[in-house]
Protein backbone atom coordinates (compact mmCIF):
# COMPACT_ATOMS: atom_id res chain seq x y z
CA UNK A 1 0.00 0.00 0.00
CA UNK A 2 1.32 3.44 -0.93
CA UNK A 3 2.19 5.82 1.91
CA UNK A 4 0.17 9.02 2.36
CA UNK A 5 2.46 11.61 0.83
CA UNK A 6 2.16 15.35 1.38
CA UNK A 7 4.53 17.56 -0.60
CA UNK A 8 5.17 20.85 1.21
CA UNK A 9 7.00 23.79 -0.39
CA UNK A 10 6.08 27.21 0.97
CA UNK A 11 7.59 30.69 1.11
CA UNK A 12 5.08 31.91 3.70
CA UNK A 13 5.49 29.55 6.67
CA UNK A 14 2.65 31.03 8.73
CA UNK A 15 1.02 28.26 10.84
CA UNK A 16 2.91 25.60 8.85
CA UNK A 17 4.29 23.58 11.77
CA UNK A 18 0.97 23.30 13.59
CA UNK A 19 -0.68 22.18 10.34
CA UNK A 20 2.06 19.64 9.61
CA UNK A 21 1.80 18.13 13.08
CA UNK A 22 -1.93 17.55 12.62
CA UNK A 23 -1.25 15.95 9.23
CA UNK A 24 1.45 13.72 10.70
CA UNK A 25 -1.03 12.50 13.29
CA UNK A 26 -3.23 11.31 10.37
CA UNK A 27 -0.36 9.25 8.93
CA UNK A 28 1.05 11.67 6.36
CA UNK A 29 4.70 11.47 5.37
CA UNK A 30 6.34 14.67 4.17
CA UNK A 31 8.29 15.55 1.04
CA UNK A 32 9.78 19.01 1.01
CA UNK A 33 12.44 21.35 -0.32
CA UNK A 34 14.86 23.97 0.98
CA UNK A 35 13.63 26.18 3.77
CA UNK A 36 10.38 24.27 4.18
CA UNK A 37 12.27 21.01 4.76
CA UNK A 38 14.54 22.71 7.29
CA UNK A 39 11.59 24.23 9.16
CA UNK A 40 9.82 20.86 9.38
CA UNK A 41 12.98 19.07 10.52
CA UNK A 42 13.73 21.75 13.11
CA UNK A 43 10.26 21.15 14.55
CA UNK A 44 11.08 17.46 14.97
CA UNK A 45 8.98 16.23 12.05
CA UNK A 46 10.29 13.51 9.75
CA UNK A 47 10.78 14.92 6.26
CA UNK A 48 12.22 13.56 3.04
CA UNK A 49 13.98 15.93 0.66
CA UNK A 50 12.49 16.02 -2.83
CA UNK A 51 15.99 15.45 -4.26
CA UNK A 52 16.09 12.13 -2.40
CA UNK A 53 12.57 11.26 -3.57
CA UNK A 54 13.38 11.96 -7.23
CA UNK A 55 16.96 10.71 -7.14
CA UNK A 56 17.98 13.95 -8.84
CA UNK A 57 19.69 16.87 -7.11
CA UNK A 58 18.52 20.48 -7.07
CA UNK A 59 20.35 22.30 -9.85
CA UNK A 60 20.84 25.76 -11.33
CA UNK A 61 20.99 27.41 -7.89
CA UNK A 62 17.57 26.05 -6.98
CA UNK A 63 15.83 27.02 -10.22
CA UNK A 64 15.14 23.31 -10.80
CA UNK A 65 13.94 21.40 -7.75
CA UNK A 66 10.49 19.92 -8.25
CA UNK A 67 10.37 19.87 -12.07
CA UNK A 68 10.72 16.08 -12.29
CA UNK A 69 8.51 13.26 -13.68
CA UNK A 70 8.42 11.51 -10.28
CA UNK A 71 6.86 14.61 -8.71
CA UNK A 72 4.46 15.44 -11.52
CA UNK A 73 3.40 11.85 -12.14
CA UNK A 74 2.59 11.67 -8.43
CA UNK A 75 0.40 14.78 -8.82
CA UNK A 76 -1.20 13.98 -12.18
CA UNK A 77 -1.86 10.23 -12.11
CA UNK A 78 -5.56 9.41 -12.06
CA UNK A 79 -6.47 6.55 -9.70
CA UNK A 80 -9.45 5.63 -11.91
CA UNK A 81 -7.35 5.37 -15.09
CA UNK A 82 -5.95 1.82 -15.66
CA UNK A 83 -3.14 2.95 -17.97
CA UNK A 84 -2.03 5.60 -15.47
CA UNK A 85 -1.95 3.02 -12.70
CA UNK A 86 -0.09 0.47 -14.85
CA UNK A 87 2.65 2.99 -15.64
CA UNK A 88 2.90 4.10 -12.02
CA UNK A 89 3.44 0.48 -10.92
CA UNK A 90 5.93 -0.36 -13.66
CA UNK A 91 7.99 2.77 -13.02
CA UNK A 92 7.80 2.52 -9.27
CA UNK A 93 6.09 5.91 -8.91
CA UNK A 94 4.12 6.98 -5.84
CA UNK A 95 0.97 9.12 -5.78
CA UNK A 96 1.00 12.38 -3.85
CA UNK A 97 -2.24 12.88 -1.91
CA UNK A 98 -1.73 16.45 -0.69
CA UNK A 99 0.19 19.43 -2.07
CA UNK A 100 0.85 22.43 0.19
CA UNK A 101 2.41 25.29 -1.77
CA UNK A 102 2.53 29.05 -1.69
CA UNK A 103 4.62 30.94 -4.16
CA UNK A 104 7.73 33.09 -4.16
CA UNK A 105 6.84 36.58 -2.84
CA UNK A 106 6.91 38.25 -6.25
CA UNK A 107 4.38 40.98 -5.40
CA UNK A 108 6.19 41.95 -2.19
CA UNK A 109 9.50 41.95 -4.06
CA UNK A 110 8.13 44.20 -6.82
CA UNK A 111 7.03 46.74 -4.17
CA UNK A 112 10.39 46.92 -2.41
CA UNK A 113 12.05 50.34 -2.82
CA UNK A 114 14.93 50.13 -5.25
CA UNK A 115 14.45 46.47 -6.16
CA UNK A 116 16.63 45.52 -9.13
CA UNK A 117 15.69 43.75 -12.31
CA UNK A 118 17.65 40.59 -11.47
CA UNK A 119 16.03 40.23 -8.06
CA UNK A 120 12.62 40.74 -9.63
CA UNK A 121 13.22 38.01 -12.20
CA UNK A 122 14.58 35.53 -9.65
CA UNK A 123 11.39 35.91 -7.63
CA UNK A 124 9.28 34.55 -10.48
CA UNK A 125 8.27 31.11 -9.20
CA UNK A 126 8.37 28.28 -11.75
CA UNK A 127 8.16 25.00 -9.86
CA UNK A 128 5.45 26.16 -7.47
CA UNK A 129 2.88 27.24 -10.08
CA UNK A 130 3.66 24.13 -12.16
CA UNK A 131 2.90 21.85 -9.23
CA UNK A 132 -0.19 23.83 -8.25
CA UNK A 133 -1.58 23.60 -11.79
CA UNK A 134 -0.91 19.87 -11.90
CA UNK A 135 -2.57 19.17 -8.56
CA UNK A 136 -5.53 21.45 -9.28
CA UNK A 137 -6.06 19.76 -12.67
CA UNK A 138 -6.12 16.39 -10.88
CA UNK A 139 -8.32 17.76 -8.07
CA UNK A 140 -10.37 14.58 -7.77
CA UNK A 141 -7.30 12.72 -6.50
CA UNK A 142 -5.06 15.44 -5.07
CA UNK A 143 -5.87 18.18 -2.56
CA UNK A 144 -3.95 21.40 -3.17
CA UNK A 145 -3.69 23.97 -0.37
CA UNK A 146 -2.33 27.39 -1.38
CA UNK A 147 -3.55 29.59 1.47
CA UNK A 148 -2.47 29.27 5.14
CA UNK A 149 -5.99 30.41 6.05
CA UNK A 150 -7.23 26.99 4.88
CA UNK A 151 -4.87 24.94 7.08
CA UNK A 152 -7.12 24.66 10.11
CA UNK A 153 -10.24 23.69 8.16
CA UNK A 154 -8.36 21.13 6.05
CA UNK A 155 -6.72 19.55 9.10
CA UNK A 156 -10.05 19.38 10.93
CA UNK A 157 -11.69 17.60 8.00
CA UNK A 158 -8.89 15.03 7.88
CA UNK A 159 -9.39 14.50 11.62
CA UNK A 160 -13.14 14.01 11.23
CA UNK A 161 -13.22 11.78 8.16
CA UNK A 162 -9.60 10.86 7.31
CA UNK A 163 -10.25 12.15 3.79
CA UNK A 164 -11.29 15.43 2.27
CA UNK A 165 -14.67 15.54 0.58
CA UNK A 166 -14.99 16.01 -3.20
CA UNK A 167 -16.51 19.43 -2.50
CA UNK A 168 -13.41 20.47 -0.52
CA UNK A 169 -11.09 19.15 -3.24
CA UNK A 170 -13.03 21.23 -5.78
CA UNK A 171 -13.04 24.39 -3.65
CA UNK A 172 -9.30 24.15 -3.03
CA UNK A 173 -8.62 23.60 -6.74
CA UNK A 174 -10.60 26.70 -7.72
CA UNK A 175 -8.73 28.75 -5.13
CA UNK A 176 -5.45 27.42 -6.50
CA UNK A 177 -6.24 28.41 -10.10
CA UNK A 178 -7.35 31.86 -8.91
CA UNK A 179 -4.05 32.34 -7.08
CA UNK A 180 -2.05 31.33 -10.11
CA UNK A 181 -4.05 33.75 -12.27
CA UNK A 182 -3.41 36.61 -9.83
CA UNK A 183 0.29 35.70 -9.62
CA UNK A 184 0.73 35.62 -13.38
CA UNK A 185 -1.17 38.90 -13.74
CA UNK A 186 1.13 40.54 -11.18
CA UNK A 187 4.18 39.37 -13.12
CA UNK A 188 2.79 40.67 -16.42
CA UNK A 189 1.95 44.01 -14.81
CA UNK A 190 5.40 44.40 -13.23
CA UNK A 191 7.23 43.46 -16.42
CA UNK A 192 5.35 46.26 -18.20
CA UNK A 193 7.43 48.56 -15.99
CA UNK A 194 10.78 47.24 -17.12
CA UNK A 195 12.64 49.84 -19.15
CA UNK A 196 15.63 49.71 -21.46
CA UNK A 197 18.50 51.75 -20.05
CA UNK A 198 22.11 52.24 -21.22
CA UNK A 199 23.12 49.64 -18.61
CA UNK A 200 20.51 47.14 -19.80
CA UNK A 201 17.00 46.27 -18.64
CA UNK A 202 15.89 47.91 -15.38
CA UNK A 203 12.73 47.67 -13.29
CA UNK A 204 11.42 51.22 -12.99
CA UNK A 205 7.87 51.27 -11.63
CA UNK A 206 6.00 54.46 -12.45
CA UNK A 207 5.14 56.86 -9.63
CA UNK A 208 1.44 56.22 -9.20
CA UNK A 209 0.72 59.66 -7.83
CA UNK A 210 2.59 61.59 -10.50
CA UNK A 211 0.48 63.56 -12.93
CA UNK A 212 2.73 62.49 -15.79
CA UNK A 213 3.00 58.83 -14.76
CA UNK A 214 3.02 56.47 -17.71
CA UNK A 215 -0.10 54.35 -18.04
CA UNK A 216 0.54 50.66 -18.64
CA UNK A 217 0.47 49.14 -22.11
CA UNK A 218 -1.68 46.35 -20.65
CA UNK A 219 -4.20 46.87 -17.87
CA UNK A 220 -4.50 43.67 -15.87
CA UNK A 221 -7.12 43.49 -13.12
CA UNK A 222 -7.31 40.54 -10.77
CA UNK A 223 -9.42 41.65 -7.83
CA UNK A 224 -11.05 39.18 -5.45
CA UNK A 225 -14.68 39.83 -4.58
CA UNK A 226 -14.75 41.34 -1.11
CA UNK A 227 -18.52 41.59 -0.73
CA UNK A 228 -21.73 40.85 -2.63
CA UNK A 229 -23.96 43.91 -2.37
CA UNK A 230 -27.73 43.85 -2.03
CA UNK A 231 -28.09 45.58 -5.39
CA UNK A 232 -26.54 48.26 -7.56
CA UNK A 233 -27.60 51.84 -8.17
CA UNK A 234 -31.17 50.51 -8.50
CA UNK A 235 -32.82 47.38 -7.06
CA UNK A 236 -32.91 45.59 -10.44
CA UNK A 237 -29.09 45.84 -10.83
CA UNK A 238 -26.66 43.29 -9.37
CA UNK A 239 -23.49 44.62 -7.70
CA UNK A 240 -20.40 43.53 -5.76
CA UNK A 241 -17.30 45.12 -4.23
CA UNK A 242 -13.91 43.98 -5.54
CA UNK A 243 -10.62 45.06 -4.00
CA UNK A 244 -7.01 43.99 -3.88
CA UNK A 245 -6.10 42.48 -0.49
CA UNK A 246 -3.49 45.16 0.20
CA UNK A 247 -5.25 48.13 -1.39
CA UNK A 248 -6.11 49.84 1.90
CA UNK A 249 -8.36 52.88 1.89
CA UNK A 250 -12.14 52.85 2.04
CA UNK A 251 -12.57 49.36 0.58
CA UNK A 252 -10.52 47.95 3.49
CA UNK A 253 -12.70 49.72 6.05
CA UNK A 254 -14.27 47.83 8.94
CA UNK A 255 -18.06 48.09 9.24
CA UNK A 256 -18.74 48.51 12.97
CA UNK A 257 -22.50 48.95 12.96
CA UNK A 258 -25.61 48.77 10.79
CA UNK A 259 -26.76 46.74 7.83
CA UNK A 260 -24.52 46.02 4.88
CA UNK A 261 -23.42 48.92 2.73
CA UNK A 262 -25.09 49.36 -0.65
CA UNK A 263 -23.49 50.27 -3.97
CA UNK A 264 -24.63 53.89 -3.57
CA UNK A 265 -23.40 53.96 0.03
CA UNK A 266 -19.90 52.95 -1.09
CA UNK A 267 -19.85 55.60 -3.85
CA UNK A 268 -21.02 58.37 -1.51
CA UNK A 269 -18.71 57.25 1.30
CA UNK A 270 -15.76 57.45 -1.06
CA UNK A 271 -16.70 61.01 -1.97
CA UNK A 272 -17.12 61.96 1.71
CA UNK A 273 -13.88 60.29 2.81
CA UNK A 274 -11.82 61.79 -0.01
CA UNK A 275 -13.10 65.32 0.72
CA UNK A 276 -12.64 65.12 4.50
CA UNK A 277 -9.06 63.91 3.99
CA UNK A 278 -8.19 67.09 2.07
CA UNK A 279 -7.78 69.05 5.30
CA UNK A 280 -5.27 68.97 8.15
CA UNK A 281 -7.63 70.71 10.58
CA UNK A 282 -10.65 68.80 11.99
CA UNK A 283 -13.07 68.49 9.06
CA UNK A 284 -16.55 67.20 8.27
CA UNK A 285 -17.93 66.53 4.79
CA UNK A 286 -21.63 65.80 4.26
CA UNK A 287 -22.31 64.17 0.90
CA UNK A 288 -25.54 63.66 -1.02
CA UNK A 289 -25.35 61.82 -4.35
CA UNK A 290 -21.54 62.29 -4.49
CA UNK A 291 -21.71 66.10 -4.09
CA UNK A 292 -21.05 68.07 -0.90
CA UNK A 293 -24.18 69.28 0.88
CA UNK A 294 -21.80 70.94 3.32
CA UNK A 295 -18.19 70.91 4.41
CA UNK A 296 -16.33 72.74 7.13
CA UNK A 297 -13.15 72.82 9.19
CA UNK A 298 -12.96 74.10 12.76
CA UNK A 299 -10.77 73.77 15.87
CA UNK A 300 -13.28 71.25 17.27
CA UNK A 301 -14.97 68.48 15.30
CA UNK A 302 -18.42 69.23 16.72
CA UNK A 303 -18.18 72.83 15.52
CA UNK A 304 -17.07 71.61 12.07
CA UNK A 305 -20.24 69.48 11.99
CA UNK A 306 -22.48 72.41 12.93
CA UNK A 307 -20.93 74.62 10.26
CA UNK A 308 -21.09 71.92 7.58
CA UNK A 309 -24.75 71.21 8.38
CA UNK A 310 -25.65 74.90 8.28
CA UNK A 311 -24.73 75.05 4.58
CA UNK A 312 -27.67 72.90 3.42
CA UNK A 313 -29.53 71.13 6.25
CA UNK A 314 -32.33 70.02 3.93
CA UNK A 315 -30.02 68.14 1.55
CA UNK A 316 -27.98 66.78 4.48
CA UNK A 317 -30.97 64.69 5.58
CA UNK A 318 -30.22 61.09 4.58
CA UNK A 319 -26.67 62.00 3.59
CA UNK A 320 -23.30 60.34 4.10
CA UNK A 321 -20.64 61.82 6.38
CA UNK A 322 -16.86 61.81 6.11
CA UNK A 323 -14.72 62.71 9.15
CA UNK A 324 -10.93 63.12 9.25
CA UNK A 325 -10.57 62.64 13.03
CA UNK A 326 -11.61 60.02 15.56
CA UNK A 327 -15.31 60.77 16.07
CA UNK A 328 -15.84 62.00 19.64
CA UNK A 329 -18.81 62.10 21.99
CA UNK A 330 -19.75 65.74 21.36
CA UNK A 331 -19.78 65.31 17.58
CA UNK A 332 -21.70 62.03 17.81
CA UNK A 333 -24.34 63.75 19.93
CA UNK A 334 -24.79 66.43 17.23
CA UNK A 335 -24.91 63.94 14.36
CA UNK A 336 -27.42 61.84 16.32
CA UNK A 337 -29.98 64.65 15.91
CA UNK A 338 -30.12 64.11 12.11
CA UNK A 339 -30.91 61.07 10.00
CA UNK A 340 -27.76 60.13 8.10
CA UNK A 341 -27.07 56.89 6.22
CA UNK A 342 -23.39 56.24 6.91
CA UNK A 343 -20.28 57.69 8.52
CA UNK A 344 -16.66 57.06 7.55
CA UNK A 345 -14.02 57.99 10.12
CA UNK A 346 -10.57 56.82 11.20
CA UNK A 347 -12.06 55.76 14.54
CA UNK A 348 -14.81 56.28 17.12
CA UNK A 349 -14.50 56.83 20.87
CA UNK A 350 -16.44 54.37 23.06
CA UNK A 351 -18.74 57.23 24.09
CA UNK A 352 -19.46 58.09 20.44
CA UNK A 353 -20.16 54.41 19.68
CA UNK A 354 -22.62 54.25 22.57
CA UNK A 355 -24.52 57.32 21.36
CA UNK A 356 -24.69 56.19 17.72
CA UNK A 357 -25.66 52.62 18.69
CA UNK A 358 -29.16 54.00 19.25
CA UNK A 359 -29.53 54.39 15.49
CA UNK A 360 -29.59 50.73 14.46
CA UNK A 361 -29.69 51.45 10.72
CA UNK A 362 -26.75 53.88 10.78
CA UNK A 363 -23.65 52.31 9.20
CA UNK A 364 -20.33 53.15 10.83
CA UNK A 365 -17.22 52.50 8.76
CA UNK A 366 -13.78 52.67 10.35
CA UNK A 367 -11.09 53.50 7.78
CA UNK A 368 -7.64 53.14 9.28
CA UNK A 369 -5.29 52.28 6.42
CA UNK A 370 -4.22 54.87 3.83
CA UNK A 371 -5.11 54.46 0.19
CA UNK A 372 -2.59 52.77 -2.04
CA UNK A 373 -2.14 55.13 -4.95
CA UNK A 374 -3.33 53.59 -8.19
CA UNK A 375 -5.13 54.26 -11.42
CA UNK A 376 -8.65 55.62 -11.44
CA UNK A 377 -10.84 53.43 -13.62
CA UNK A 378 -14.24 53.94 -15.21
CA UNK A 379 -16.09 51.62 -17.54
CA UNK A 380 -17.61 52.74 -20.82
CA UNK A 381 -19.46 50.70 -23.39
CA UNK A 382 -16.89 48.23 -24.74
CA UNK A 383 -13.92 49.41 -22.70
CA UNK A 384 -12.34 50.92 -19.61
CA UNK A 385 -10.87 54.38 -19.13
CA UNK A 386 -7.87 54.81 -16.85
CA UNK A 387 -6.22 57.92 -15.48
CA UNK A 388 -3.86 58.97 -12.72
CA UNK A 389 -5.57 60.40 -9.61
CA UNK A 390 -6.17 64.14 -9.38
CA UNK A 391 -3.72 64.70 -6.54
CA UNK A 392 -2.17 67.92 -7.82
CA UNK A 393 -2.52 70.90 -5.54
CA UNK A 394 -2.04 74.60 -6.14
CA UNK A 395 -1.10 76.23 -2.87
CA UNK A 396 -1.06 80.03 -2.89
CA UNK A 397 0.43 82.36 -3.86
CA UNK A 398 -1.78 82.11 -6.91
CA UNK A 399 -1.69 84.58 -9.77
CA UNK A 400 -3.46 87.86 -9.01
CA UNK A 401 -5.15 89.13 -12.20
CA UNK A 402 -7.31 91.99 -10.90
CA UNK A 403 -6.47 95.43 -9.59
CA UNK A 404 -7.67 94.52 -6.10
CA UNK A 405 -6.07 91.71 -4.11
CA UNK A 406 -8.16 89.51 -1.79
CA UNK A 407 -8.28 90.43 1.89
CA UNK A 408 -6.98 87.80 4.35
CA UNK A 409 -10.59 86.83 5.12
CA UNK A 410 -11.44 86.47 1.43
CA UNK A 411 -8.24 84.50 0.83
CA UNK A 412 -9.14 82.00 3.55
CA UNK A 413 -12.47 81.41 1.83
CA UNK A 414 -10.81 81.07 -1.58
CA UNK A 415 -8.34 78.47 -0.31
CA UNK A 416 -11.02 76.44 1.43
CA UNK A 417 -13.49 76.71 -1.45
CA UNK A 418 -10.82 75.65 -3.96
CA UNK A 419 -10.18 72.43 -2.02
CA UNK A 420 -13.89 71.65 -1.90
CA UNK A 421 -14.45 72.48 -5.59
CA UNK A 422 -12.11 69.63 -6.57
CA UNK A 423 -14.74 67.26 -5.13
CA UNK A 424 -17.85 68.76 -6.75
CA UNK A 425 -19.24 67.50 -10.05
CA UNK A 426 -18.58 69.89 -12.93
CA UNK A 427 -19.57 72.56 -13.60
CA UNK A 428 -18.64 73.27 -9.97
CA UNK A 429 -19.19 76.46 -8.01
CA UNK A 430 -18.45 76.68 -4.28
CA UNK A 431 -19.27 79.72 -2.16
CA UNK A 432 -17.27 79.81 1.07
CA UNK A 433 -16.28 81.91 4.00
CA UNK A 434 -13.29 80.94 6.10
CA UNK A 435 -13.41 77.18 6.48
CA UNK A 436 -17.12 76.79 5.75
CA UNK A 437 -19.12 76.14 2.60
CA UNK A 438 -21.96 78.62 2.24
CA UNK A 439 -23.53 77.10 -0.88
CA UNK A 440 -22.67 74.67 -3.67
CA UNK A 441 -23.75 74.65 -7.31
CA UNK A 442 -22.94 71.31 -8.94
CA UNK A 443 -23.18 69.40 -12.17
CA UNK A 444 -24.87 71.96 -14.39
CA UNK A 445 -24.50 72.23 -18.15
CA UNK A 446 -23.52 75.92 -17.91
CA UNK A 447 -21.36 77.62 -15.33
CA UNK A 448 -23.70 80.56 -14.83
CA UNK A 449 -26.49 78.12 -13.92
CA UNK A 450 -24.22 76.56 -11.29
CA UNK A 451 -23.74 80.04 -9.82
CA UNK A 452 -27.50 80.66 -9.86
CA UNK A 453 -28.22 77.32 -8.18
CA UNK A 454 -25.64 78.03 -5.48
CA UNK A 455 -27.41 81.31 -4.82
CA UNK A 456 -30.82 79.65 -4.85
CA UNK A 457 -29.72 77.02 -2.31
CA UNK A 458 -27.90 79.45 0.01
CA UNK A 459 -29.26 79.63 3.57
CA UNK A 460 -26.36 81.57 5.03
CA UNK A 461 -25.52 85.24 4.32
CA UNK A 462 -23.42 85.60 1.16
CA UNK A 463 -22.21 89.18 1.58
CA UNK A 464 -18.41 89.09 1.31
CA UNK A 465 -18.34 85.43 0.23
CA UNK A 466 -15.51 83.89 -1.75
CA UNK A 467 -16.22 81.85 -4.87
CA UNK A 468 -14.23 78.90 -6.25
CA UNK A 469 -14.83 77.62 -9.78
CA UNK A 470 -13.31 74.32 -10.93
CA UNK A 471 -12.76 75.65 -14.47
CA UNK A 472 -12.68 78.99 -16.27
CA UNK A 473 -15.63 81.29 -16.83
CA UNK A 474 -16.32 81.24 -20.58
CA UNK A 475 -18.41 84.41 -20.28
CA UNK A 476 -18.54 87.19 -17.69
CA UNK A 477 -22.20 86.47 -16.85
CA UNK A 478 -21.27 83.95 -14.17
CA UNK A 479 -19.14 86.51 -12.36
CA UNK A 480 -21.83 89.17 -12.71
CA UNK A 481 -24.36 86.76 -11.15
CA UNK A 482 -21.90 85.98 -8.32
CA UNK A 483 -21.45 89.69 -7.60
CA UNK A 484 -25.25 90.09 -7.36
CA UNK A 485 -25.22 87.35 -4.71
CA UNK A 486 -22.64 89.24 -2.63
CA UNK A 487 -19.43 87.49 -3.73
CA UNK A 488 -16.38 89.73 -3.45
CA UNK A 489 -13.50 87.39 -4.41
CA UNK A 490 -13.08 84.66 -7.01
CA UNK A 491 -10.57 81.90 -7.67
CA UNK A 492 -10.58 80.03 -10.98
CA UNK A 493 -8.03 78.31 -13.22
CA UNK A 494 -8.19 80.80 -16.08
CA UNK A 495 -7.43 79.68 -19.60
CA UNK A 496 -10.45 80.99 -21.50
CA UNK A 497 -10.09 83.08 -24.63
CA UNK A 498 -12.35 85.51 -22.75
CA UNK A 499 -10.27 85.73 -19.59
CA UNK A 500 -9.84 89.45 -20.14
CA UNK A 501 -13.63 89.90 -20.14
CA UNK A 502 -13.83 88.11 -16.76
CA UNK A 503 -10.98 90.22 -15.38
CA UNK A 504 -12.58 93.43 -16.68
CA UNK A 505 -15.95 92.70 -15.04
CA UNK A 506 -14.21 91.93 -11.73
CA UNK A 507 -12.35 95.25 -11.89
CA UNK A 508 -15.55 97.07 -12.79
CA UNK A 509 -17.44 95.52 -9.87
CA UNK A 510 -14.57 95.73 -7.38
CA UNK A 511 -14.01 91.96 -7.07
CA UNK A 512 -10.63 90.37 -6.44
CA UNK A 513 -9.73 87.40 -8.64
CA UNK A 514 -6.93 84.84 -8.57
CA UNK A 515 -5.91 82.34 -11.27
CA UNK A 516 -4.52 78.92 -10.31
CA UNK A 517 -3.62 77.90 -13.90
CA UNK A 518 -4.94 74.38 -13.26
CA UNK A 519 -8.49 73.10 -13.57
CA UNK A 520 -10.12 70.30 -11.57
CA UNK A 521 -13.03 68.82 -13.51
CA UNK A 522 -14.87 65.99 -11.82
CA UNK A 523 -17.15 64.22 -14.27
Amino acid sequence: MNPRLALISVSDKTDLIAFARRLAARGFQFLSTGGSARALAAAGLAVREVAEFTGFPEILEGRVKTLHPRVHAGLLARPDHPEHQRQMRELGLEPIELLVVNLYPFVATAKKPGVGFEELIENIDIGGPTMVRAAAKNFAAVAVVTDPADYSEVAAEYERADRLSPATHWRLAKTAFERIAVYDAAIASALDEVRETPAGLAYQPAARDAAAAELPARLTLELPRRAALRYGENPHQAAALYAAPDAGGLAAGLCLQGKELSYNNWVDLDAAWQLAREFSAPAIAIIKHTNPAGCATAPELAEAWRQALACDPVSAFGGVVGVNRVLDEATAAEIHKLFVECIAAPGYTPEARAILAGKKQLRLLQVETPDRAGWQLRSISGGVLAQTPDQATEAPPWRLVTRRAPTPEEMAGLEFGWCVARHVKSNAIVLARGGQTLAVGAGQMSRVDSVKIAGMKARLPLAGASLASDAFFPFPDGIEEAARLGVTAVVQPGGSVKDQDAIAVCDRLGLAMMFTDRRHFRH
